[in-house]
């Protein structure tokens, strides 16, 4: 098995309805977070990882996004002819000349480990990560290139994990862990959304995970869920018995951008760190704030 993790694979095949009706025609991935779309940044997470494959697990109503990573001819054209040359730089580097895309269809929307699954064609027998673009991480390194480190140490699959408040489990996969190393943990359990009650911890996987293939075979064989969903922390926990998976607490700040308050708050922190417009943003905001 490779030691390096060289495939991405993002599942943008959801409806979105949290966002309706933004999201009506336009794939939720695809709102901008200042002037960059949710999913260039969940790319160029993946890109600062070394990761050279992104493969996309999309559905209906998705082209905006194959057409983003896309070379666009005419908007090159037309802002080279009018000298807008900082703005052509800015549409050509969306994505390095070295990676590839790759885009698999989700006939049916049938979970997250379904979405999983359907990219084992081309993942093949690698390692791979699995990057949820609802989850806008700002980390440094990059959260998925702290986690490939931890991959290529223990040579095991990975979840990005982090404390949450414990009334929030519900929302979460949480897990059973005890320490190995620093910030890396080993999983002992894994429970889909339990009841506060009855969690295993407080600590919840979010949108990062670096993955063995043998998660395929667990993928195939595990029994589907609720709304006939098959459930990639089903496969995790089969994966369990068998295998060492470790949790790493990532350093960095998330934002939940699958509901408004997260999107929301992404958008004010990451408009106060724009070069652009940062300064005067910040200064509008302390202005507001003294209006209160």
């Amino acid at each position: 098995m490779n030691a390096k993790v060289t495939k991405a694979v993002f599942p943008v095949a959801g409806m979105g309805s949290r966002f309706l009706p933004a999201t009506k025609a336009s794939p939720k991935e695809m709102m901008p977070i200042v002037d960059k779309p949710l999913i260039q940044y969940a790319v160029e997470e993946a890109v600062g990882a070394g990761i050279t494959d992104m493969i996309f697990i999309t559905g209906r109503n998705k082209r905006a996004i194959e057409d983003h990573f896309d070379k666009a001819y005419e908007v090159e054209s037309e802002l080279a002819m009018r000298g807008k040359t900082e703005l052509l730089e800015t549409v050509r580097s969306i994505i390095p000349r070295e990676v590839n895309c790759i885009y698999i269809r989700q006939a049916e929307p049938l979970g997250l480990g379904h979405a999983v699954l359907c990219a084992r064609p081309v993942v093949g027998d690698e390692p791979f990560a699995v990057i949820l673009a609802d989850d806008l991480i700002d980390g440094r390194p990059p959260i998925v290139r702290q986690m490939t480190d931890v991959y290529e140490r223990y040579r095991c699959s990975v979840l990005g994990v982090e404390e949450i408040a414990p009334e929030q489990s519900r929302q979460y996969g949480i897990v059973a862990h005890e320490p190995v190393d620093g910030n890396v943990e080993r999983v002992t359990g894994i429970v889909e959304k339990p009841d506060p009650a009855v969690a295993p911890s407080n600590l919840a996987v979010v949108g990062r995970y670096v993955l063995t293939p043998r998660i395929f075979h667990h993928l195939e064989r595990v029994a589907p869920g609720a709304g006939g969903e098959i459930q990639l922390t089903d496969a995790i926990a089969a994966l369990l018995t068998e295998d060492k998976v470790l949790a790493c607490r990532f350093h960095g700040t998330r934002y939940d951008c699958g509901s408004k308050l997260g999107y929301l708050q992404a958008t004010v922190a990451f408009g106060r760190q724009h070069s652009e417009t940062g300064p005067e943003f910040d200064a509008y905001l302390k202005e507001l704030c003294s209006r209160l």
